[in-house]
């Protein structure tokens, strides 16, 4: 019973044992919580992430608590040399107080897009040094296939964009400028009907999403209603302007589209203007 009781007790021992329970715990929590996302069909990234991390902060404490007398001892021998360790470890230690920054103030969750210093990625996962981002094109609205390791010191001195109302339906915009060969207003409420027909089949989801961010935001966004301008470059070009409301993985087959309507469009009425003239010259 003493030799049982004494293996228990065995610091070494419990380092070896508490380590391996405590893998093992958030191996198997973290699988069965991915089998029902999955089974569910939901996001448990968020979840999943923050299981992780307490688990490896209670891995962390328990370790600290079986080795506190001999950290003490040491700590104590190794005074002389505190400064030294703690200016060659700064950039770890803010980083780890980045983490608990991260962690009280929540500036955004796992899945949700942000922008960090010109980088925008959606966030797969934080740790005590690091959050991972994967790239994402902000015009095109898709991964680039990218990996970004970002500090987690770094969420200290710069802003965080957050994204998080825009991932799933954006506030597209684009133009296309051409010369003032053409007047636009000619067929621009045949390109109003094509674009509202385009949004046809996402109007009501659409509508309610975009009402949703408001009232979460206090602001007005551009929509729901898709819009079309008209004005002019510096060098008098004419420039069309679209703004459309809509999903964001369908953003650029809905500009694309637009844009063959208004080539379509403005070319036909090119060419009627040129008929028209060659018909009033002199004979």
């Amino acid at each position: 019973m003493d030799f049982i009781f004494s293996i228990l007790t065995n610091k070494f021992f419990l380092t070896f044992v508490i380590p391996a329970t405590g893998l093992t715990i958030k191996f198997m929590v973290v699988k069965w919580c991915r089998r029902r996302a999955r089974s569910k069909g939901d996001d448990k990234r968020d979840l999943i992430n923050n299981v992780k991390n307490f688990i490896n902060f209670a891995l962390i404490v328990f370790l600290l608590a079986i080795w506190a007398p001999e950290i003490q001892n040491f700590a104590l021998s190794i005074a002389a040399f505190a400064v030294a360790i703690v200016l060659a470890t700064r950039e770890l230690i803010q980083c780890v107080i980045g983490f608990f920054y991260l962690m009280s103030t929540r500036p955004f969750r796992i899945g949700d897009w942000i922008e960090v210093e010109n980088n925008i990625g959606e966030v797969t996962e934080t740790d005590w040094v690091k959050t991972t981002l994967l790239e994402v094109d902000h015009k095109a609205y898709q991964y680039t296939g990218k990996t970004l390791f970002i500090p987690n010191n770094k969420f200290f001195a710069i802003p965080i964009k957050n994204y998080n109302f825009l991932k799933r339906y954006a506030s597209h915009q684009f133009s296309i400028t051409r010369n003032q060969s053409v007047n636009p207003y000619v067929f621009m409420p045949q390109l109003i009907v094509k674009a509202q027909e385009y949004c046809s089949d996402f109007v009501d989801v659409g509508t309610r999403y975009y009402h949703m961010i408001e009232r979460r935001l206090d602001v007005k966004i551009a929509g729901p209603e898709p819009d079309i301008s008209v004005s002019t470059t510096n060098v008098g070009d004419t420039v069309v302007s679209f703004t459309l409301f809509c999903p964001t993985n369908r953003a650029a087959e809905l500009e694309q589209a637009l844009t063959t309507d208004f080539m379509n469009m403005w070319f036909a009425e090119q060419n009627k203007t040129k008929n028209s003239e060659l018909v009033k010259l002199p004979q």
